[in-house]
């Protein structure tokens, strides 16, 4: 198979939603996730304002990408029922930072030793270099 699948594409299907967070927050969204494929590369694109590459852990487990944000929420709470800097405080406030968590299977011919990322105004950026596979080794049927 030549494309990425969605290992929480299960959620797409029974929810009918056409986002699958894996850690589900009331009212939140996961972030959206383009993919394109040339004949020698997968780049994966996923929109992530307000965060830096520092909000963002990618790892790559066998043939499983894993992209995830763990916002600290707690310190944010604190800071919503404290008045700030010259008794600043918030009257409405609906802008939200949430986790998410996002799985990705790999097709076979992803080499996992080039994969790289880069984050630029927003959007979170993974190549993914193709090697070559293996061609299909025929097998001779010895007669007994």
């Amino acid at each position: 198979m030549n494309e990425l699948s969605f290992l929480d594409s299960f959620f797409n299907d029974v929810m009918g939603t056409d986002c699958a967070p894996v850690l589900y927050h009331s009212g939140f969204s996961a972030p959206k996730v383009d993919v394109k494929e040339n004949k020698n590369a997968y780049t994966l694109e996923m929109e992530l304002p307000g965060r830096t590459e520092k909000d963002v852990d990618i790892e790559l487990d066998h043939d499983n990408l894993t992209i995830a944000s763990v916002k600290e929420e707690k310190k944010e709470e604190k800071k919503d029922n404290k008045d700030g800097k010259d008794g600043e405080k918030y009257i409405l406030k609906e802008r939200k930072t949430s986790s998410f968590t996002r799985r990705f299977s790999l097709p076979s011919d992803v080499d996992a030793e080039s994969i790289n990322a880069s984050f630029k105004n927003g959007v979170l950026t993974i190549s993914m270099k193709k090697k070559a596979l293996a061609e299909p080794k025929r097998i001779a049927i010895e007669a007994c």
